[in-house]
């Protein structure tokens, strides 16, 4: 369900997209940060099966497909949410790294292995 507030108009797709790469902007091992505040996205999971692991959380691979999709990347740097260079590394502007998706616990679920 999409947040109450989505002032950028984000669809789904690129909603769920933003608030998988604010988890990776988390992780040390798929991110680093930058001197200005902004974090650069350089390491994207692989499912196995159907779901993949993000830090202690696990989340359904359904949720992912905007990851590995250009046009998604390309939406979140016309609305100066990140900066992409696809398909290598996507970096999240401030305001991507501020931007409240409503999604994180829908997506994010506690691990069990």
């Amino acid at each position: 369900m999409p947040p109450k507030s989505n002032p950028l108009k984000l669809n789904p797709l690129q909603l769920r997209t933003l608030t998988l790469l604010q988890g990776l902007a988390s992780l040390p091992d798929s991110a680093v940060r930058q001197a200005n505040g902004e974090v650069t996205v350089t390491r994207f999971p692989q499912a196995h099966g159907d779901h993949f692991h993000l830090g202690n959380a696990v989340v359904a691979a359904k949720d992912a497909t905007g990851l590995y999709n250009e046009a998604v990347w390309n939406a979140l740097a016309r609305k100066n949410l990140a900066r992409a260079e696809w398909p290598h590394r996507i970096t999240l502007t401030l305001d991507g790294l501020a931007y409240d998706t409503g999604l994180a616990q829908e997506i994010f679920h506690a691990s069990g292995h």
